[in-house]
């Protein structure tokens, strides 16, 4: 399992849907690099923007790779809306 955190900034976007998440796209080589501990798709994480700190999972976008789902508790927290950047920083872990 790999022992440093991955970084990345990305923009908030939002599923074009009714009800659509809030979420992070994943780097490519990212997904690549943690396909081997992917379970159905989805990767274990402790995720962090700002100061707001979270465990959760990367989940699988249907054409390889991840995205960061962000709920509206994280989104309040640290001020953010759909086309601001973040800096998202996250550590795989054990489900």
């Amino acid at each position: 399992m790999p022992d440093e955190s991955y970084r990345t900034e990305g923009t908030v976007e939002i599923f074009n849907r009714p009800g659509g998440w809030h979420y992070i796209a994943v780097p490519v080589e990212f997904s690549e690099e943690l396909v081997d501990l992917a379970d159905r798709g989805l990767v274990p994480v402790r995720a962090t923007i700002g100061k707001t700190s979270w465990h959760t999972s990367l989940l699988p976008m249907g054409d390889g790779t991840h995205f960061l789902a962000l709920n509206a508790a994280v989104r309040k927290s640290e001020g953010l809306d759909v086309g601001d950047r973040a800096l998202l920083r996250f550590l795989p872990r054990e489900p």
